[in-house]
């Protein structure tokens, strides 16, 4: 800077001592020596107050503010530590805080589009990977029978149920991106009702039976529940979700049990699916939501699956302003839960309906 304190206080202190001279000297019976202490005195006390202001109220502030721009310039956010006092009556101090929240949020801006960048690529690997695997399965089949193979029967009908069955898992596996994406993006349109979850739980349990019977799991209600439970949310959603949760602790229960239970307290509903499987260890419990995120990627063939019931899940949990919640125990199994408002039954409906009827 051209200036600094000194220089600027050095200078308004002489026009501020010559000014207090000559206006003494226009006044009658003033004295030489009393000219000059006046003008001394003017002078010494403008330069220690206008350097005292200029040093550490306006130079000082504006050195900061030209160290975070050149900071910000060359993309340094290493000043990012904490906030200056933002009520000060300092008007520079206010510009340097208004500054430090820019670049601030300029930092954050720059954090999660790398956040986002990264998410991108893994999430195009991730996907291009499991696209690639049925079809490349179904390819295969098709071009064998292709070359010579389509003429012997029995390996004609074995090679197209298994293109078939490859098939069949790229559809799944499209119709779960679909779902996503439609949830995230609020397309699908949700449809809230008061519905009884337990005869949706039922449905899903018997769903699931025969598959859980080949893997010899056991799954049912942890308990009986003869009334009805009502809760409002969106009967369908709700269902894929259960059906996600519950498949699941089947894939991941070797000779165990799979329980859905149910536990009714102020006003909402708490559902929790429970397994008796493996576990998931600590270090991926952070993940476990994740789309194509699996804890044993060896297994992930074997098990079948999409990768995407859990991030499903999550999302549906999200659109009803809840959660889903897990905890687990490595070799002692999971325990999934969420918690949905508490609904009205068909005669509550009907005598709110008579209410609002009689109210009119």
């Amino acid at each position: 800077m051209l200036f600094n304190s000194k220089a600027v206080a050095l200078l308004l202190a002489a026009i501020v001592g010559i000014l207090t001279a000559a206006f003494l000297y226009l006044v009658p019976d003033v004295s030489t020596t009393a000219l000059v202490v006046a003008g001394l005195l003017s002078f010494s006390a403008t330069y220690f107050l206008v350097y005292i202001v200029f040093e550490f109220l306006v130079f000082k502030e504006i050195g900061k503010i030209y160290e975070v721009l050149n900071k910000l310039r060359k993309k340094d956010f290493s000043f990012i530590e904490e906030s200056e006092d933002q009520n000060s009556l300092n008007p520079f101090k206010r510009i340097n805080t208004e500054i430090y929240k820019y670049g601030v949020n300029r930092h954050q801006e720059i954090e999660d589009l790398k956040k986002m960048e990264a998410f991108r690529r893994e999430f195009l690997a991730d996907v291009s990977h499991e696209l690639k695997t049925p079809i490349f399965a179904a390819q295969g089949f098709v071009h064998t029978l292709l070359d010579g193979a389509v003429e012997d029967k029995k390996v004609r009908g074995k090679f197209l149920k298994r293109a078939a069955k490859s098939l069949d898992r790229l559809d799944l596996l499209i119709h779960d991106l679909l779902t996503l994406s439609q949830i995230e993006t609020g397309e699908m349109k949700m449809h809230f009702e008061h519905f009884n979850i337990v005869d949706s739980a039922s449905e899903v349990i018997d769903q699931l039976e025969s598959k859980a019977d080949k893997r010899n799991i056991k799954i049912s209600f942890d308990a009986e529940y003869d009334n009805p439970i009502f809760v409002y949310a969106d009967a369908e959603l709700i269902y894929r979700a259960l059906m996600n949760l519950l498949s699941n602790g089947i894939k991941y229960t070797d000779k165990g049990k799979v329980t859905l239970g149910f536990e009714v307290s102020e006003g909402n509903v708490s559902v929790a699916v429970k397994d008796s499987g493996r576990g998931i260890p600590p270090e991926h419990l952070g993940r476990i939501f994740e789309r194509f995120f699996r804890v044993d990627k060896s297994r992930s063939k074997e098990m079948g699956g999409t990768g995407l019931g859990l991030a499903i899940v999550k999302h549906i949990m999200e659109a009803h302003d809840s959660n889903v919640t897990v905890t687990s125990t490595v070799g002692k199994g999971s325990n999934f839960s969420f918690r949905l408002p508490l609904g009205k039954t068909i005669e509550e409906e009907e005598e709110e309906v008579n209410d609002l009827e009689l109210a009119d």
